[in-house]
Order: C-alpha cells, then sequence, then structure tokens
C-alpha cells in the first residue's frame, strides 16, 4: 500500500472520532518495509500539527468537507503536512498526494487538491503570516487546550506547547536485578550509541537519539525497558519494602509493574489490574521478557467485590485513566480526540477510584496517585477533594524523596511535572498515606 494512502485512512480514522493512531500499526502491515517509517511520520507529524493546518485549510476551501470526506480532508492536511514540515520535494509531495485520490475512489477530489496544494506551495510562507495572531495557529493546539494550558500556567503554557510539539526523545530503565546504570551506559559508550544519565531516576538513560531498540544491547534478555523519566519515578515515591503486599491499579502496559518488582523483589504479592484482559497481554509480555511475576487481573478496580480478597495492601499504585495531555507528543492524535467536555468525566472517574481502593489500603500504608495530565482538575484539585471527603488520609511529601534538584512543581496538593525538551514527559504525582481506617475500612 501506497504509505501516503496508509496514512490518511489512519488520520480519516481519527478525524471521525472512530479510533487513535493506535490503529496505524495495522494499516503498516499492508504498506512495505522500506516506506513505513514514512507513513508512520505522515500520519503522526500531520496529527502534531493538525490545528494549524486545519485553519489553513479552511481558509483555502469554499467549504467544509462532508463527514463522508473524511479521508480527503485527511488526504490535504497530510499533504500540507509534506509541503510545510518535511524536506520531501514539493512535486513529490503534490504529486503523490493528488494520486491518492484515485485509490481512495474519488477522482473528482483530485482537482481540488492539486489547487490547494499548488497555492500553498507559491504562497505557504505569507498564508501562515495571516494566521500567527490566532493562538490555535501559533501552539498547533486545540483552543480549548490552548486556553486550559494558559489559565492554568500562565508562565509555562508557551513552552509547554513547545514542548508538546517536539517528537519525544528515547528514554530507557535499565533493569537493576541485572546490571547497574553505569555499567550499561559503558556498554553503551563502548558499541558507538550517544547516551546519558537521566536527571531524576536512577534507573534512567536518555539516548541521544531515537532508534530501534531491539538493535540495543540486551533487549531480549530483558536488560533495560522503554519507559519515560517521569513515569520512573513511580517506583521510588512509592517505596516497596519486603514482604509487602503492592497493588497496581489501572497497569497496563506493565512498565510500573515491572518497575516495582525489579526495584523490590522481595515482596510477597503484586496484584495487578486492568480493566479489559486483552490490555492485559501487553503487561504479560513484559513480565516474561524480563522474567518477573505478578498476579494479574481483568477487572473494573472500582469493582472490589469483584476481584479482592480481602487482605489490605501495604502500597497502592494508582496510574489513574486521564486526559493524557502531558504525553502528546508521544501521542499527538489527542489534540484530534480529547475534548473539554471529556476532563469532568474523568476527574469523576479518578475520584471514584480512589474512593472504592482506598478500604483496601492497611492503616500505616500509602497510595501514590499518578496521571499523566498536566491540568490540575485531574489533579490536585482531585486529590483536594478526596483529602476533604476522606478524613484518615494524610499527605506525604514528594519532594523530601529526592536529593538535591527536584522534579517538576509543588502544587497545593502533590508535585506537577511539565513536558520537559528532550527531557520527561508531563506527569502528576500525589503521595498518601493513611493514618485511620473509615467507616469501610
Amino acid at each position: 500500500m501506497n504509505p501516503r494512502l496508509a496514512a490518511t485512512r489512519a488520520l480519516a480514522a481519527v478525524l471521525a472520532g472512530k479510533a487513535s493512531l493506535a490503529a496505524l500499526p495495522a494499516q503498516l502491515e499492508q504498506v512495505e518495509p522500506r516506506d513505513r517509517a514514512l507513513a508512520q511520520e505522515l500520519a503522526f507529524g500531520t496529527a502534531r500539527w493538525q490545528p494549524r493546518l486545519a485553519l489553513l485549510a479552511e481558509q483555502l476551501l469554499r467549504k467544509p468537507f462532508k463527514a463522508a470526506d473524511r479521508d480527503i480532508e485527511a488526504l490535504l492536511l497530510i499533504g500540507l503536512y509534506q509541503l510545510l514540515h518535511t524536506r520531501i520535494p514539493a512535486h513529490a509531495a503534490i504529486g503523490e498526494t493528488v494520486a491518492c485520490a484515485e485509490q481512495l475512489k474519488k477522482p473528482w477530489a483530485k482537482g481540488l487538491l492539486n489547487a490547494v496544494l499548488r497555492r500553498v506551495q507559491r504562497e505557504g510562507a505569507a498564508l501562515l503570516a495571516g494566521l500567527k495572531g490566532d493562538p490555535v495557529a501559533r501552539t498547533a493546539h486545540p483552543r480549548w487546550l490552548q486556553q486550559a494550558l494558559k489559565a492554568n500556567w500562565p508562565e509555562h503554557w508557551e513552552a509547554i506547547c513547545a514542548a508538546n510539539n517536539e517528537h519525544p526523545p528515547l528514554t530507557l530503565r535499565v533493569n537493576r536485578r541485572l546490571a547497574s546504570r553505569d555499567i550499561y551506559l559503558a556498554e553503551l559508550a563502548a558499541a558507538g550509541i550517544p547516551a546519558s544519565a537521566c536527571r531524576f531516576s536512577r534507573d534512567g538513560i536518555l539516548l541521544g537519539e531515537p532508534r530501534d531498540v531491539r538493535s540495543l544491547p540486551g533487549f531480549a534478555e530483558g536488560r533495560f525497558s522503554v519507559q519515560d523519566e517521569a513515569a520512573q519515578l513511580a517506583a521510588y515515591l512509592l517505596e516497596p519494602m519486603p514482604g509487602q503486599r503492592v497493588l497496581d491499579a489501572c497497569c497496563a502496559p506493565g512498565g510500573k509493574t515491572c518497575h516495582l518488582l525489579e526495584s523490590e523483589p522481595r515482596l510477597a504479592e503484586l496484584v495487578a489490574i486492568d480493566l479489559e484482559e486483552r490490555r492485559l497481554e501487553r503487561v504479560r509480555e513484559n513480565l516474561d521478557r524480563l522474567g518477573l511475576a505478578a498476579r494479574l487481573i481483568a477487572a473494573d478496580a472500582r469493582a472490589t467485590g469483584s476481584w479482592w480478597d480481602g487482605r489490605r495492601f501495604q502500597r497502592i499504585l494508582l496510574d489513574a485513566p486521564c486526559s493524557a495531555t502531558g504525553v502528546i507528543r508521544r501521542h499527538p492524535d489527542i489534540k484530534l480526540t480529547r475534548q473539554a467536555s471529556d476532563i469532568p468525566a474523568l476527574a469523576m472517574l479518578q475520584g471514584e477510584l480512589l474512593d472504592a481502593l482506598w478500604p483496601t489500603l492497611e492503616v500505616g500504608g500509602i497510595l501514590l496517585y499518578a496521571t499523566c495530565s498536566i491540568l490540575p482538575a485531574e489533579n490536585s484539585d482531585t486529590i483536594a477533594a478526596f483529602l476533604a471527603r476522606t478524613p484518615g488520609a494524610r499527605e506525604l511529601d514528594i519532594a523530601s524523596s529526592f536529593i538535591g534538584a527536584k522534579p517538576g512543581l509543588a502544587q497545593r496538593h502533590g508535585r506537577q511535572l511539565l513536558p520537559q525538551p528532550q527531557g520527561h514527559d508531563g506527569f502528576y504525582y500525589a503521595k498518601l498515606i493513611k493514618i485511620a481506617a473509615g467507616p469501610r475500612g
């Protein structure tokens, strides 16, 4: 399959609200191996800049596309992306993009695509300059999100948007059961692979440039995993100890599950829950590759009567479902799939999970609340509401867990990490201790 066609079909499904770019691999299977990187770059790159590209397209079209023509809309955006954000020669970008209309069985669109793309080829710089006054075009973020970031982070919102538009770095987590970070860094250096130690994670390594991780020393043997530095902090902050029972709620894809087991191999048990069995398959694969074991349960974590055996946990990690606004650079289609109306519903779900899991925690135990969101409504506001209705809960200071530099910014409750250029993703943590049992435990 033509790589532009594959990218178009994947992006059209996102525009139609029927899928995310997680479905792209199914399209890539039909693309020649040599063209798969191009197809992925076109799909992800167009999603990354879609708010700006869509405004530009709106200026150049007499009327918006019909719902039945999301594929042509996606194809046009992909054409614009090639002209404005890649080094693909203009004649190739235009010719190959226009030709895809035939393969979509919509030859009527060829003239439209050709006219719009050739105008942008001639006048692109001037057309974009005319959009600079609109923050949506300037930041390439949907209006609701741009406004939310500006309201919540008035001193940081433009830097957040800039970081969201970058390609993400590739970060590794060394399996400390098999080797130290220093030893593995020396191996990478000997292999001529540029890499450096992460600033906050004791197990983290930042590669100088992305590459196929299967080509790195020791991947098949489980000597490292791919995990962002911010996510690696969960295991340190939870502080698992020998003999403890630990719950990892909402565990897929299992990176934090595995890191907890690597950090403390003498746990009595680690129970990992996720909503769907198919999501647990990825967790199982990671555990097997690393030679680790956990009890996996497919269940709604809120329905404790369906999965909890009544024995309380000493540690709970709640990596709650969220807007994922802190990892947009890794999943740029979030700009297209997430809406402002999603946030109150997510905050309600997060509160329900906290309320349901708290009785399963033993007195003196610690619950670490985490999200990959950078919106206070899902983070410090959620924790404030929980503390207000839960007398037996107290907050612990996160900054004291770090010697020297502290990651992120202190909030009313918890600590917020904002996405950093060539650094960690956006993430939030709040650490709670149970000082007394409530009416339900």
